[in-house]
C-alpha cells in the first residue's frame, strides 16, 4: 500500500478495510471466502499491519502542524520558526486607601465576589495614598470593574478603606492554540527580513498581551513606520502595554535620545511609533420574540457575550460590522425564537470600522416582544 504525500490528511485504515484491499489484491483464481487459507492468512496480516497504520497516521498529523495541540504544536513551531506560546498575565491597577498605616508588599484586597489583588508595594499611608496592586489570579478574572475592590480580607492596622478609582487592566489568557498556529502562519507565509513590514509585525505580536497589529510604512515622512495594535481581549491596548511594544521595537528613551538608534529591534534609521488602536463604539437595540420559559436578562446576557465574542473575531480583520451578521448572532442565541426590531448604532445598516480602529460592544438594550 501507498501513500499519497501531495495529500492533506491520511487516515488509519481499519482492520476490516486493510482485509478488504489485501483481499481485492489476490488473483481471482484463489477462494477468499472466511475460512479458506488465502482469507484466514489475509486476515492475519490485516491484524498485524492495522498497529502500523495508526502509527502513519499520527506521524502524518505530527508533519502537519494544523493537527498538531498543546505541548505538540508548541514544541513543532518553536523547531520550525522559534515561536513560543504568550503565557498568561496578572491584572495591575491602583488602588486608594484611607487611614494612617502602613502597607507592605503582599497585602490583600479583594471584591465582593472574592477576586484578590496584592499591593506591590511597601508604603506609608497618611490620611490618603495610592499603591499599585496586582491580581493574584492570572488571566482575565482579574480585569475587574472601577469601584470594585472594595474589601480587606485581613486587617490592616490603621487603614480604614480601599477601593480601585479606574478599572484594573491588562490581565490576559494563554495564548491559546488557534492563536499560536496563526502567528506561525503568519511568520511562514509573510516572511520577515530586514526590517520589512512583516517584521514588525512580528515583533508586535511576540509580546505577550498583543492580540493583533497593524503596521503603516511611511507614515510620516521617509524612515518612519507606525504600529497599531489592539490587546489580546480585542480591546483598545492600554498605555502599559503601548509602551512595551514601543521599548521592545523601538525605544525612545527619556529625551528621544534612543529613537531610531537600534536599540531595540528596528533597524538603524528607522523611526517607529506605537500606538493604540481607537474604540470604535457598538450599539445594539433589539426586540425579541423569547422561547417558552426563557428569562429576558438571562437571555440579554448571553447576547452581549455572543455579539461581544463577534466582535472579538472580525477585530482588525473586517472594516465594517455587519448588521445583518449581527441579526444572525442573535437568532443564534439560545433563548430567542425570532427578532422583530434591531437597531446597530441606530441605523440598519452595516457600521463601517475606520483603518485603526476596533469595534466594541458599549451598548446592548434588549426588550421582549409582547
Amino acid at each position: 500500500m501507498r501513500c499519497n504525500i501531495l495529500s492533506n490528511n491520511y487516515e488509519a485504515k481499519t482492520k476490516d478495510e486493510l482485509l478488504e484491499k489485501i483481499l481485492n489484491e489476490m488473483p481471482a483464481e484463489y477462494l477468499k471466502t472466511p475460512g479458506t487459507f488465502t482469507h484466514d492468512l489475509s486476515n492475519a496480516l490485516a491484524i498485524v499491519m492495522q498497529p502500523y497504520e495508526n502509527e502513519i497516521e499520527k506521524a502524518w498529523k505530527y508533519f502537519d502542524i494544523s493537527f498538531l495541540t498543546g505541548e505538540e504544536l508548541e514544541k513543532r513551531v518553536y523547531q520550525l520558526k522559534g515561536i513560543t506560546r504568550k503565557q498568561s498575565t496578572y491584572a495591575i491597577g491602583e488602588l486608594t486607601l484611607t487611614g494612617n498605616g502602613t502597607v507592605n508588599v503582599g497585602d490583600l484586597f479583594e471584591t465582593p465576589n472574592a477576586v484578590q489583588f496584592m499591593s506591590l508595594e511597601s508604603k506609608r499611608i497618611a490620611d490618603t495614598g495610592k499603591i499599585k496592586i496586582q491580581a493574584v489570579q492570572a488571566g482575565i478574572v482579574g480585569n475587574v470593574g472601577a469601584k470594585s475592590i472594595v474589601l480587606m480580607p485581613m486587617t490592616i492596622q490603621g487603614i480604614k478603606t480601599c477601593i480601585n478609582e479606574q478599572a484594573t487592566y491588562d490581565g490576559f489568557e494563554a495564548e491559546d492554540d488557534a492563536s499560536l498556529l496563526d502567528r506561525y502562519y503568519i511568520a511562514v507565509r509573510t516572511p520577515a527580513t530586514s526590517g520589512n513590514k512583516y517584521h514588525y509585525m512580528q515583533w508586535s505580536r511576540e509580546i505577550t498581551g498583543v492580540g493583533n497589529s497593524k503596521v503603516f510604512p511611511l507614515w510620516n515622512g521617509d524612515n518612519t513606520v507606525k504600529v497599531v495594535i489592539i490587546d489580546s481581549n480585542k480591546q483598545p491596548a492600554s498605555e502599559d502595554l503601548v509602551k512595551k511594544v514601543q521599548d521592545y521595537i523601538d525605544p525612545k528613551g527619556e529625551n528621544e535620545e534612543q529613537w531610531g538608534a537600534g536599540y531595540g529591534m528596528a533597524p538603524i534609521g528607522a523611526y517607529c511609533t506605537v500606538q493604540t488602536a481607537t474604540e470604535k463604539e457598538i450599539r445594539v437595540n433589539a426586540k425579541i420574540v423569547l422561547e417558552t420559559g426563557e428569562d429576558i436578562e438571562a437571555v440579554t446576557e448571553e447576547i452581549k457575550k455572543n455579539i461581544t465574542a463577534f466582535l472579538q473575531e472580525i477585530a482588525f480583520k473586517k472594516d465594517y460590522v455587519s448588521y445583518s451578521l449581527i441579526a444572525s448572532t442573535l437568532l443564534d442565541t439560545p433563548g430567542v425564537a425570532e427578532w422583530t426590531e434591531l437597531t446597530l448604532n441606530n441605523g440598519t445598516t452595516n457600521v463601517t470600522i475606520g483603518v485603526e480602529e476596533v469595534a466594541v460592544l458599549k451598548e446592548v438594550n434588549v426588550y421582549e416582544q409582547k
